[in-house]
């Protein structure tokens, strides 16, 4: 195992990034910038050995800064997914947020995949970064001065794993993730539609109108987006005409409950016939969001287009606009209590 460095650019603002590389024996490796958390790079073996980057990302530390990545491969923060209205209540206290989605606020606004994070690294088995960064009280119209940490590990077993921790001095809310983009065919290879998806979760979140959540559970048996046995991602995309959830989103963008708010769970499988790789998603959270890359029409990394579809996202969280449901899991975090949460990306073949 080893970690290396590189300069990865300079942001807009000035800032030089750096990106680190995990690598572990067999030559599979995983990069991160400080900047943003992003991951970069996921270098992983198909069935006939050979080593393919399944992680859509980009060479321009530009088009991260701009906020042109569709927050590829960033860490998320305070709040992933969507608040209603971008605004809530706490302790008697309203707390207004950036509205940067049609009027809601998405991931925490101007979040922490726009931020330079200190990275050091970390002991652990295998190799580990830890990633730090201070959000200041008022950041982004959040109460409390958090204090996050973020440990990436990669080892010989081909996990990749994700470690969060935060705490606050004041009431607050925190509901941290990464939003890496997964083809396991390759990144180059232009679409997810034939990879095949598995979510362990009997439940969505039923939405309306901006994707907010009306607090309804629905048994996935009752949408045309159930995963709950391998499902070919394509075969469920061609079947948005009937479903209004999925023409209003393009695609698959929904929350996946599988409960059990910090018990350890695969949460999702997700497979490439073609290649023979195999990513599972275990976790202590309650849900998953599985996007398909809707709106992405951009160009990444090695010249290669990426096109709607070109990737999926598998966002371990808890439920989005739990601070207007209270019957969902709480993102509420007090100061005498720490956030701490866990997500493993384990790689292998079939």
């Amino acid at each position: 195992m080893s970690i290396t460095q590189r300069p990865f650019g300079v942001t807009p603002a000035g800032e030089q990034v750096t990106e680190y590389t995990m690598t572990n024996r067999e030559g599979a490796c995983v990069s991160v910038l400080d900047f943003g958390g992003i991951i970069t790079r996921i270098l992983v073996k198909d069935r006939n050995g050979r080593l393919d980057d399944v992680n859509l990302s980009f060479e321009d530390i530009g088009v991260y800064a701009r906020g042109l990545s569709g927050s590829m491969g960033m860490l998320i923060g305070r709040v992933g997914n969507r608040i209603r209205g971008a605004a809530f209540e706490l302790e008697g206290q309203r707390y207004t947020l950036p509205g940067n989605d049609n009027g809601n606020c998405l991931h925490g606004g101007v979040g922490f995949g726009l931020r330079m994070w200190k990275v050091q690294p970390a002991a652990a088995e295998g190799d580990a970064l830890e990633l730090t960064l201070r959000s200041e009280d008022g950041d982004q119209g959040f109460p409390g001065t958090l204090e996050v940490k973020v440990t990436y590990t990669f080892n010989d077993q081909n996990e990749l794993g994700i470690h969060y921790q935060a705490r606050t001095d004041k009431a607050t809310l925190c509901n941290l993730t990464n939003h890496a983009y997964f083809n396991l065919d390759g990144h180059a290879s232009a679409s997810v539609r034939d990879l095949e998806l598995q979510i362990n979760a009997d439940l969505v979140t039923e939405v309306g109108e901006g994707l907010i959540p009306t607090g309804r559970l629905i048994p996935v048996g009752e949408v045309p987006y159930d995963f709950t046995k391998p499902t070919r991602i394509g075969d469920v995309l061609d079947r948005m005409p009937e479903c209004p959830g999925m023409t209003m989103a393009k695609g698959v963008d929904f929350n996946y409950c599988a409960g059990g708010d910090r018990q350890t769970k695969r949460i999702a499988t997700l497979y490439s016939p073609r290649t023979g790789r195999v990513m599972e998603v275990i976790t202590d959270q309650p849900g998953v969001q599985c996007y398909t890359a809707n709106f992405l029409d951009i160009d990444g990394k090695e010249g290669v287009h990426y096109g709607p579809y070109s990737g999926v996202c598998l966002e371990t969280q808890h439920y989005p606009d739990a601070i207007h449901q209270p019957q969902f899991p709480s993102i509420v975090l007090r100061p005498q209590d720490t956030y701490d949460s866990f997500t493993i990306y384990r790689f292998g073949v079939r």
